[in-house]
């Protein structure tokens, strides 16, 4: 697949010179007010004015070390002769949002979309780093087709606690279940509390942030080596300087987002995935994403394009290190340098550098075999998402290979409902629960419309009982999401979901449910004229709100086999210039 991309002529009239060029009242206004902050006349003479979209805030921990990275960005856009403005950007907070950051993701891009369509701005760096704060910002610049580039903002160091490595997120699953199990004191899990964030930065595990810094990187939206610096590393500062360097010549040449997300590009991320272990979260999120560029991108591209890609990087919660040691071992430019050599990568794909993938990365080097394996040593040797169908799920359910129990890939079992949230909350600890290590856990109503928003509720906690007896997974499905940094059979994004009527809406406790994954396949096991009967009786059960965005969101957003995107948002709209107002 050859690079066709040819760089613009330079110099031409920018965007932003509709704003601050020229003589006229309108430009006098425009400059007159940019000025009362200091600005030297002649940053308005022609130079790429370059957005610098800032999701700082403290209540979004991940990104809460974002300013210092904002100034190393700008100090690189004045190096290369852009005029950098920073731009506060709808901030999505993994851990602090309710009912659940997914509910915002739309909301956020919406919001950022906006600004970089409104604002005199040629080019953007895009200050990412939270789980939702990724997509959102790649969203919008996706939607308007400004010339824009990703920096993230990095992971924690690692944590210990005890003399083991503690991974973020995934030690919380684990460490919960061991107090429920009678492991774990109290006190201890308290105790590791700090151990399990002690740095600056995103998740330290391969969860959906350091996913989708890794997505980032695949589709060839940030430079190369971006996604695994750690955040406190004087390696991220030196990467955010040269990433405003870049953008200039980005929209010096007129290098958009289009030209970038490419199925080529799609199909590159989708194998990374698959080789890092990665989250099932990037599946709405790209899916999303390529719906906001116009690539028809699928579920059955998932499977097809990851099946046959082995896990090779031996990460939690797939795996045993963490990702300062991704780093050290040469971070995702060695993995996309094995997908080239084993002949899966589009090697020509185009990249914000601009150069191909492979020019990037053909010469680097594996340093560290225990955490980037051999083929031979994969730890899944058919990773990827597996995409499952039946009817249980007709339009598709995702599972993660690599995290999931071996013997438990074919199961047949008797279901244990929950009829939402609320409903597994108040039964799941009680001893006199029916159920058993070879049940099928099945919770409802928490997809796009149902929770709402699709929150990471899929890995339930298994009973206390059974955690007890020293069983550790369980076959557990869902309409939700779970977390990136979560582990565990577990079938989740099940569409429709139950809230649209979908057949996980009329799942009845004792029903008998087939998983096979090797075959793809999610049945359940009723007659079909009795599924019939129970659909035509199904009502909803979740509420709508009468007004907001969460109105909004439940009026309009699509299933999770789509990428969950609100439904008039789809397609990329480009950035016209506005008529003037004054």
């Amino acid at each position: 697949m050859a690079n066709t991309f040819t760089p613009a002529p330079w110099p031409r009239r920018l965007r932003s010179q509709e704003w601050f060029g020229g003589a006229t009242k309108d430009a006098i206004y425009h400059r007159g007010w940019m000025r009362n902050q200091g600005f030297p006349a002649d940053l308005f003479d022609g130079r790429p004015v370059i957005a610098v979209m800032n999701t700082f805030s403290e209540l979004t921990p991940c990104n809460a070390h974002m300013n210092p990275l904002v100034e190393k960005v700008k100090n690189g856009v004045y190096e290369a002769g852009g005029f950098p403005v920073e731009v506060p950007a709808f901030s999505t907070s993994e851990s602090g949002f309710r009912p659940t950051a997914m509910m915002f993701r739309n909301l956020a891009a919406m919001s950022i979309e906006e600004q970089l369509r409104g604002l005199p701005i040629d080019g953007a760096v895009l200050m990412v780093g939270c789980d939702k704060t990724t997509p959102s910002l790649l969203m919008a610049a996706a939607s308007t087709d400004v010339p824009s580039i990703i920096v993230t903002g990095g992971p924690m160091l690692n944590g210990w606690f005890q003399g083991e490595r503690v991974g973020s997120g995934t030690h919380i699953w684990k460490f919960s279940e061991a107090v429920k199990a009678g492991e774990m004191t109290m006190d201890e899990f308290l105790d590791a509390e700090v151990a399990m964030s002690r740095s600056a930065g995103a998740c330290n595990t391969m969860g959906t942030a350091s996913s989708m810094a890794s997505m980032a990187e695949a589709l060839g939206m940030a430079l190369s080596g971006n996604a695994a610096i750690p955040a406190v590393d004087s390696r991220r500062r030196m990467m955010a300087q040269l990433t405003g360097r870049r953008i200039v010549q980005m929209v010096k040449d007129d290098l958009k987002p289009s030209d970038v997300l490419t199925r080529a590009a799609f199909e590159n991320a989708i194998r990374t995935n698959a080789a890092i272990g990665g989250s099932t979260n990037a599946v709405v999120h790209l899916l999303a994403l390529a719906g906001r560029v116009g690539v028809d991108l699928t579920l059955d591209d998932w499977d097809r394009c990851g099946r046959d890609v082995p896990t090779i990087v031996n990460l939690m919660p797939s795996g045993k290190y963490l990702m300062e040691e991704f780093f050290y071992a040469g971070g995702l430019p060695v993995v996309l340098k094995r997908l080239g050599e084993e002949g899966v990568l589009h090697k020509e794909a185009l990249t914000v550098s601009g150069q191909t993938m492979w020019e990037q990365v053909k010469d680097v080097k594996n340093w560290n075999e225990e955490v980037i394996l051999p083929r031979a040593r994969a730890l899944t040797a058919s990773g990827g998402i597996a995409v499952l169908r039946g009817n249980l799920a007709p339009r598709g359910a995702v599972l993660k290979p690599s995290a999931a129990t071996p013997a438990l890939m074919v199961h047949r079992g008797r279901a244990v409902v929950f009829e939402n949230i609320d409903d597994y909350k108040a039964r799941i600890e009680d001893e006199d629960l029916d159920i058993d290590e070879t049940c099928v856990m099945v919770l409802k109503n928490c997809g796009p419309k149902g929770y709402p928003g699709m929150a990471e509720v899929g890995n339930m906690g298994l009973p206390p009982k059974i955690l007890r007896r020293g069983i550790t997974d369980m076959v557990r499905i869902s309409d939700a999401r779970m977390s990136g940094t979560a582990y565990g059979t577990v079938v989740l994004h099940c569409a429709p979901e139950a809230a649209a009527g979908g057949p996980l809406a009329i799942v009845q406790d004792g029903d008998m449910i087939e998983l096979d994954v090797p075959n793809r396949r999610l049945h359940l096991d009723v007659a079909e004229d009795e599924i019939a009967r129970r659909l035509a009786a199904w009502t909803p059960a979740h509420e709508v709100p009468q007004s907001g965005y969460a109105w909004l969101h439940q009026c309009h957003v699509e299933g999770a086999d789509t990428g969950a995107d609100l439904d008039f948002l789809k397609g990329n709209r480009g950035n016209p210039v506005g008529r003037e107002s004054h």
